[in-house]
């Protein structure tokens, strides 16, 4: 979330990881706040007024150092050698708009949609490609979308487990924060509630109906890469989903 974070900051920290792991280390960077309003100015460093908007101008700034753009001159220049050098993360725009699409393509970043958000971005990563511009590290549009899932043994466990999701994200569609609840009480009371209207892609199954709904995902948005993300009660049915998730696509 780099609204949060100075660009030179941010460069020099994953600059360091990257050549301690070469070729191991994304960085995806974001625009949104990512939380509720309070705590999004509790993450500021002055809050006497609103931070400024120039996500744009930051992101310029950060590739000036990552991938060594700066122009000749420049007076941040210099500062543009980087301690991990000659190593660099691979750069990723997060998004879940259009704009998020128009600035991964002017700049020739990989981008990652978050269809978990935003269910109509397929005609947002076709923007992406047509108006991909090849930059110095990237020479082709590369898109991961990222989706809801969870899967079980069976399709009747996997939506049994996913209520507890359903009901978090019921209730954050109103506004309200509320910690993962259990099963038992997201099934009470998600019966006593009309269903939202608000529209919400979930793969939810046995591996086989999953394993379909990633495809089916990744062939949407013309994607490279999938991403997924769950949220269960319990952890050990988070991490059973991932790995009937993996042995479906043959993952050791």
């Amino acid at each position: 979330m780099l609204p949060y974070y100075s660009p030179l900051k941010v460069a020099e920290t994953f600059s360091i990881l990257s050549a301690l792991f070469p070729d191991r280390v994304d960085l995806g960077i974001g625009r949104a706040p990512g939380a509720d309003r309070f705590t999004a100015s509790a993450l500021l460093r002055d809050r006497r007024q609103p931070a400024p908007d120039d996500f744009p101008q930051q992101l310029g700034e950060l590739l000036g150092y990552v991938e060594n753009r700066m122009p000749p001159g420049h007076p941040m220049a210099r500062l543009a050698a980087l301690p991990g050098r000659p190593y660099a993360p691979d750069v990723w725009l997060l998004g879940s708009s259009a704009q998020s699409a128009i600035w991964a393509a002017e700049n020739g970043l990989g981008y990652v949609f978050a269809d978990f958000i935003n269910p109509e971005g397929a005609a947002y990563a076709a923007v992406y490609r047509d108006r991909f511009c090849a930059s110095g590290t990237l020479a082709a549009p590369r898109t991961l979308v990222a989706g809801w899932a969870i899967c079980a043994e069976t399709d009747e466990e996997a939506q049994r487990i996913a209520s507890s999701a359903r009901m978090t994200r019921a209730l954050l569609n109103e506004g309200k924060f509320i910690a993962v609840p259990p099963i038992d009480t997201a099934l009470r009371i998600l019966a006593e509630r009309e269903p939202s209207a608000r529209p919400h892609r979930t793969i939810v199954g046995g591996p086989s109906v999953v394993k379909k709904g990633i495809e089916e995902l990744a062939s949407l948005y013309g994607a490279e890469e999938v991403m997924i993300v769950t949220i269960t009660f319990e952890h050990a049915a988070r991490r059973r989903s991932y790995e009937l998730i993996a042995e479906a696509f043959g993952l050791s």
